[in-house]
Order: C-alpha cells, then sequence, then structure tokens
C-alpha cells in the first residue's frame, strides 16, 4: 500500500526545528507545538515516519531503521535553507531525534526531548521484555486503552473519536503492533548505546502523571546526556503532552529553548562537538512552579534516585 504522505510544514527563517511525532502517532500530534514555533519564525517539519498514518499491516511491516530514515530525510530537507537545525520528538519521536543527534554531531544543533519513552510502564510491558522474534510479538496487540495518555476530557474524546473513527492520519492507530512495540525497544536500546556520546544541549519536558513512561526515564537522561540539559516537569498532563492540558507550557519552553540556543550562537558561542562522529545507529533542584518544576544544567547530585526498570 502507498501511503498518503501528511508531513507538516511551516516555512520560516534560516533557524529550523525538526520535530518526529510518537509511535502508532501521526504528524499531527505536533501541529500545536509546531504552529508556535512558526509563530516565533522558525521553520519547522514534521516528517510523516514509514508504516505511520496506514493500516496496522503497514506499521508491523516498518522497522525502527525505517523511521530513522524518514528523521534523516527530514533533516535533509531543513539543511538546504536552515543554518541551524534543532531536533525534537514526543516519546518514540524523542528516542529517534537523540539517534539523529548522536549521528549528526556537526549539523544538529540542540535536542527537544517530549515525554521521551525508553521503558514502558505496568507489568505487561516487563513480560513483553521475554519476547525478542517480531513474528510471534507480532501475534500481541496492544490497545490504546483508557486515558488514552490525555488528562483533558474534551481534548481526549476528540482523540477517541478520531482513533476509532477509521482516519490514522489524525490520531494513529487505536491498537498497537507488538512488532512495533518489539521495533520500539530495540530502538530504545540503541540509544541508550549512543547517549553518553551526546554533546549538544537539550531540553527534556515529562508529566509526573505520565501513565505511559515513568518521569524516571526523563531522569535517566538528564543524568546520562553529557550536555547542558533544561529539563521541565509538568504537573497537569499525561503522556501526550504537546496537545494535552499543558501544551501551551510545552510550546513556552520549546520556543525559550531554542531562542536562547539561537542567541547564543548569534554570540559566537556554539556548544562544543564531539571530537569525531560517533559510531551510527545499525541503519543509527529549582525553584518549583505550579505548572512544572525547570531545571537547568545537569545537577545529577540533586536528582532523586530512580534508576531504569525492566521494560
Amino acid at each position: 500500500m502507498t501511503l498518503k504522505d501528511h508531513t507538516y510544514r511551516i516555512p520560516g527563517g534560516k533557524v529550523g526545528v525538526l520535530l518526529i511525532h510518537g509511535l502508532c502517532g501521526s504528524p499531527s500530534d505536533m501541529r500545536h507545538v509546531a504552529n508556535g514555533l512558526g509563530r516565533a519564525g522558525y521553520t519547522v517539519l514534521c516528517p510523516q515516519l514509514a508504516g505511520h498514518c496506514g493500516s496496522q499491516a503497514d506499521l508491523k511491516a516498518a522497522t525502527w531503521q525505517d523511521w530513522y530514515a524518514s528523521c534523516e530525510a527530514g533533516l535533509a530537507e531543513l539543511r538546504q535553507t536552515c543554518d541551524v537545525v534543532m531536533v525534537g520528538g514526543l516519546s518514540t519521536g524523542a528516542l529517534l531525534s537523540l539517534a539523529i543527534s548522536a549521528n549528526n554531531p556537526d549539523t544538529v544543533d540542540g535536542i527537544i526531548l517530549l515525554a521521551p519513552v525508553l521503558w514502558l510502564n505496568g507489568w505487561f510491558a516487563r513480560l513483553f521484555r521475554t519476547v525478542c522474534s517480531k513474528r510471534l510479538a507480532n501475534l500481541i496487540t496492544f490497545p490504546d486503552l483508557h486515558p488514552h495518555g490525555i488528562k483533558d476530557t474534551r481534548i481526549r474524546e476528540f482523540i477517541i473519536n478520531s482513533l476509532f473513527g477509521g482516519d490514522s492520519s489524525i490520531a494513529g492507530l487505536p491498537s498497537t503492533p507488538g512488532g512495533a512495540v518489539l521495533e520500539h525497544r530495540w530502538l530504545a536500546d540503541e540509544v541508550r548505546r549512543l547517549v553518553p556520546a551526546i554533546q549538544q544541549p537539550a531540553l527534556i519536558i515529562h508529566s509526573r502523571e505520565d501513565d505511559y513512561a515513568d518521569l524516571n526515564n526523563a531522569w535517566y537522561l538528564q543524568r546520562t546526556l553529557p550536555g547542558l540539559v533544561d529539563m521541565v516537569v509538568l504537573d497537569d498532563s499525561y503522556h501526550i503532552v504537546t496537545v494535552d492540558r499543558q501544551r501551551d507550557v510545552v510550546v513556552e519552553r520549546t520556543v525559550g529553548f531554542v531562542d536562547r540556543l539561537v542567541q547564543q550562537f548569534a554570540k559566537g558561542r556554539r556548544p562544543a562537538k564531539a571530537a569525531a562522529p560517533v559510531a551510527q545507529a545499525s541503519v543509527a533542584q529549582a525553584p518549583v512552579a505550579k505548572a512544572h518544576v525547570s531545571q537547568a544544567g545537569r545537577a545529577a547530585n540533586h536528582a532523586p534516585s530512580l534508576q531504569p526498570v525492566a521494560a
């Protein structure tokens, strides 16, 4: 089946932002953040990942390397018109952002990680760790269950209607094939290998009440990424932070992060790049505000002792 391309583009200036949607999602998930960046004058590209916005069979046929290739194509497109490029993503898209940044240290200038998922919540996800065959994995389905990653009841109702209305270009599919979840695990394994070499400054936004991925996903990255990290913890959203109640906080913090980096670059203070490209992926305590906790820099000694759990 030939999938219709739902890639979302906003023309702007010489600073570009690549925004990557999550597993079983669509570029529509990134539109609110993309529009905020567009209003700030930035060029934005939200690519459609391979195998997405179609059927279950389309998603089953795609590998994480195919998703990665979609992102590389988006980065190359932005680089045709932009001098500075940031890469960001939601959930699985955040992992793809890390892989792209690791493998393109001289062309990616900053990273935006929205609700990154290195490991999933729940006993079933931990049990699924024993599955290593994609053929076997595709006999298992992960349904998109209530509350569907969204705390806001009005937005959740819209998403539910889209999920079960047959248009996967808006809200993705109502269930995720186990093979795609297995591909996500393989991607996460690769990203954990790459993270210690990623030098670019990063923004992490994660919800304390994330119903898919515990906050320790974000703390792990905050402690492990060697570059400067600004971390924001939301207190009134679930997993899909780009459309949930605090989506405007996500826009504000994302635009602010890009603005600050652009201002630093204009003054000649660009972040140190890795001495040599890392191996290609195999394709590749601050004041507490009502809405969030903001943490600039690594501040690893002040992070709670949260360790990764098996997923």
